[in-house]
């Protein structure tokens, strides 16, 4: 489906810090709307949902439309209180889907 993603994020924070998260998905969210040199129509193959969650409760999701560039881009900010492990998803139309975790110990 995709390259591995590219995730951003502290390695540590104090607790009730505020971090920023930054995640970059190689992708060519294909619209559906364009045409191939023969006139053909491209078939729509977009990443169409990405959630977060930390240590299994949601932080961030949001569904993704056509007209979302390629290699979306997602930057949010979340507040950690405990140690633990972030988890991302990228769902694509035809039902693939990419994951990556990513750690992070508060003191």
């Amino acid at each position: 489906m995709a390259e591995k993603p590219r995730l951003k994020l502290p390695k540590e924070a104090k607790k009730g810090d505020v971090i920023e998260i930054k995640t970059l998905l190689a992708h060519t969210m294909e619209s559906g709307q364009r045409k191939d040199k023969d006139g053909k129509t491209i078939p729509r193959k977009i990443i169409n949902k990405f959630t977060c969650e930390f240590n299994g409760k949601p932080v961030f999701s949001t569904t993704l439309e056509p007209a979302i560039a390629a290699n979306p881009y997602m930057q949010f900010y979340a507040k950690v209180t405990e140690s633990g492990t972030f988890k991302f998803t990228w769902t694509d139309d035809d039902g693939s889907v990419t994951t990556a975790e990513e750690k992070i110990t508060v003191a």
